[in-house]
């Protein structure tokens, strides 16, 4: 299935699936979908979805689950980071951000909402029990402390603090990279592949999860807020590719990065191969 294919299915099952109990609040329900229906990348499930339909393509209508929990997961992570104790931005995925809309208070309980669900929606998915617990480890090891939290606690605690190259790249690859490759991984432990193939999968999303954050930096270095969908020339204080290295070196790691990711790819399994070159050439440009 082609990857535009995937993403229409998803966007389906967002719409299906993605709903909260009404109560009395005024806006509760709406806050919750708002930054669903403004769309977004949708890279983690498009990753995990083309690893599943790459191996067990019988296996995508249930993969749906998992993908829409980690898009949950990683909303949940963008409404926390937009909030004014983090980067107190106004705009994301081209509409105002949460806190701006309705209150810090609805933003905030949004983003716990969505944590939580994701993994209520993989514990209710139709996986077998080993496979659920294997999914809802990965997720919450790679997007908690030892992941995602992480990263976001040394981006604020070193902001206006220059770091290496090296610790740049780890507060980089536990920030963005590590959700970006349990992506990957969360796919062939759907596609029921061996430890080493889900190991190499995940290896590979830490160099993809990488690329994103560099071609991201880029992004705010060089777009308008209306080109990007959020704002930009926002990180000047932040640990950024482009901060240590300036646009032009950004760019020329950003491109060896990828030409190295391209070669790595032509290992993997036609077609999961040519769908992964294509995202890369996608995103990446």
């Amino acid at each position: 299935m082609s990857s535009e294919k995937l993403l229409v299915e998803f966007e389906n099952f967002v719409q299906e699936k993605l709903k909260t109990k009404k109560s009395f609040h005024p806006h509760f329900h709406k806050a919750y979908l708002q930054m669903f229906q403004a769309g977004g990348k949708r890279f983690r499930p498009l990753l995990l979805l083309n690893v599943v339909d790459a191996y067990q393509n019988q296996l995508v209508p249930n993969a749906m689950f998992a993908a829409l929990s980690i898009e949950m997961f990683h909303t949940y992570s963008l409404i926390h980071d937009d909030l004014p104790t983090f980067d107190d931005a106004d705009l994301r995925r081209g509409v105002k951000t949460l806190h701006i809309s309705y209150d810090e208070v609805t933003a905030t309980l949004i983003g716990d909402a969505l944590n939580s669900d994701s993994f209520l929606l993989l514990s209710n998915s139709p996986y077998a029990d080993d496979v659920k617990v294997a999914l809802i480890k990965t997720l919450a090891q790679n997007g908690g402390g030892e992941g995602m939290v992480l990263g976001q606690a040394l981006d604020c605690y070193f902001e206006d603090q220059r770091l290496s190259l090296d610790e740049l790249k780890f507060l980089h690859i536990h920030k963005t990279a590590k959700l970006i490759a349990t992506s990957l991984k969360m796919g062939a432990i759907i596609a029921n592949l061996s430890s080493n193939e889900q190991k190499n999968l995940y290896d590979m999303g830490i160099k993809i999860g990488l690329l994103f954050q560099i071609q991201d930096d880029i992004i705010d270095a060089t777009l308008s807020e209306e080109e990007a969908g959020k704002p930009t020339n926002n990180d000047s204080l932040k640990n950024s590719f482009t901060n240590l290295m300036g646009v032009k070196e950004a760019v020329r790691y950003r491109d060896t990065l990828k030409d190295a990711l391209l070669e790595d790819i032509k290992v993997l399994k036609e077609p999961l191969n040519t769908k992964l070159e294509e995202m890369i050439k996608r995103y990446f440009s």
